[in-house]
């Protein structure tokens, strides 16, 4: 197993960035990396880390101004070769159609629930493990 795994976090809030950190802890389950973060607060930002490279999960909020995480999650999926999965956070649970119309692998309600965003992230790293492998 890689030794870390690099997480995008998207959100234009800085406490919502921050409730990802906590929630996520050093790893979100014995069974997966290390993270480690890159943190924006822009979608340009998003755009150039993802050209960049080596992100292994993005996690895009979805209440983010003047972008929001769900339309920038689509783009993603049109316009980046390969694009690593994504976990967007929304609103209201009643916003799940959207994240199934914005492509992500999956969604979870702010403010971010601990335990639910760590099995959430877990298992898309789980899934990022097994496509690399």
């Amino acid at each position: 197993m890689q030794a870390t795994a690099t997480v995008l976090v998207y959100s234009d809030d800085a406490n919502t960035r921050e409730q990802v950190r906590l929630a996520t802890g050093r790893r979100p389950a014995p069974d997966v990396p290390v993270v480690e973060f890159v943190e924006c607060a822009t979608h340009a930002a998003v755009l150039t880390e993802l050209e960049r490279g080596g992100i292994d999960v993005c996690v895009l909020d979805g209440e983010a101004v003047p972008m929001g995480g769900m339309g920038l999650c689509r783009q993603i999926k049109d316009e980046v070769f390969n694009a690593p999965p994504v976990l967007v956070l929304i609103g209201r649970p009643q916003d799940a159609w959207l994240a199934t119309w914005s492509r992500a692998e999956a969604a979870v309600t702010l403010p971010v629930e601990p335990v639910e965003f760590a099995s959430a992230l877990a298992s898309l790293l789980r899934q990022k493990h097994l496509q690399s492998a």
